[in-house]
């Protein structure tokens, strides 16, 4: 009564001419649902990769739900270039968007980890307004996006592993690290001109529904930066607190991914929002998802 059509493994050009590793995912098939018109593009985290056991899971785990599309970031995996931390990796996502409509998905949602969040947010609002990213157009327009993990301001340096990662970034030596221990390709020197963060763009989004999700125990991003990226993202989005949940792809927590999957029609136009409230409770590890005005994104499901 179900079946798994095949896995398909492509090259991808972007706009300034990087070529990016993908893999599209069919849906599995099943009699009780029917929408093979939407499309995830899962954007990772970074040191992420198609093949990286994390990564698969979350595609592996979204795709009895929708067809998944995965690039290889730049500077990451099979993909040419150079990781720009979710600066030029925007020209990667509309790349990758652009062949989830080409592929015939009518809905395409973003589903962006850590760095990919910021790159998926970066990408959505820049979409919607027609901008340009270093003199690249971003043409590609997204239905919804759902971001996990998100930092919202750039050159973090809150936690021990966010200090640990601006040393990699920002040294000779912890670019080699990168290269050789990570298998990630860094630029050789930060930004000429720092970009726009996630929190400067992301109120542009609008009307497009916008899932954030983040975990209380996430060693990077303190819940700090979802709260304030939900509030800037404005009446149209939902944020999702979650208890247990670390970081990104590797701090999953049981169920999650099947509550993603479950929710991700109700994030298409036509159905009803839930709108995010900026009072922030003063229980530890809560949201405004866990108040009685929002029963249907209380977690656990």
């Amino acid at each position: 009564m179900s079946y798994s059509a095949p896995t398909v493994f492509g090259v991808l050009p972007t706009a300034d001419a990087e070529i990016l590793a993908t893999t599209h995912r069919h849906r599995v098939r099943s009699v009780t649902q029917d929408l093979f018109d939407l499309g995830i593009v899962v954007v990772h985290g970074f040191s992420g990769f198609r093949d990286k056991p994390p990564v698969r899971a979350v595609c592996e785990g979204i795709q009895p739900f929708a067809g998944v599309l995965t690039p290889d970031l730049r500077g990451h995996g099979q993909s040419s270039g150079v990781c720009t931390f979710g600066d030029l990796e925007v020209l990667d996502v509309d790349a990758a968007v652009g062949e989830a409509r080409r592929l015939g998905y009518r809905c395409v949602i973003t589903v962006g980890w850590s760095m990919g969040a910021v790159a998926a947010l970066r990408h959505a609002a820049f979409a919607r307004a027609g901008k340009s990213v270093r003199g690249y157009p971003v043409r590609h327009v997204v239905d919804a996006v759902v971001s996990v993990s998100a930092p919202s301001r750039w050159y973090v340096r809150d936690t021990v592993a966010t200090r640990r990662l601006n040393r990699i970034a920002e040294t000779a030596t912890g670019r080699r690290i990168a290269r050789h221990v990570l298998g990630t390709r860094l630029m050789p020197e930060i930004w000429p001109m720092i970009p726009a963060s996630p929190l400067d763009v992301v109120g542009g989004i609008a009307p497009t529904p916008v899932l954030f999700i983040h975990g209380d125990q996430d060693g990077y991003f303190t819940v700090d930066h979802a709260y304030a990226l939900a509030a800037a993202a404005g009446a149209g989005s939902r944020l999702w607190i979650v208890p247990g949940f670390g970081h990104a792809e590797s701090g999953l927590v049981p169920g999650l991914l099947d509550r993603i999957g479950r929710h991700l029609p109700d994030l298409l136009p036509g159905r009803a929002e839930v709108p995010f409230v900026p009072d922030r409770p003063a229980g530890p590890g809560t949201g405004p998802q866990d108040t009685p005005e929002h029963p249907e994104s209380s977690w656990p499901v």
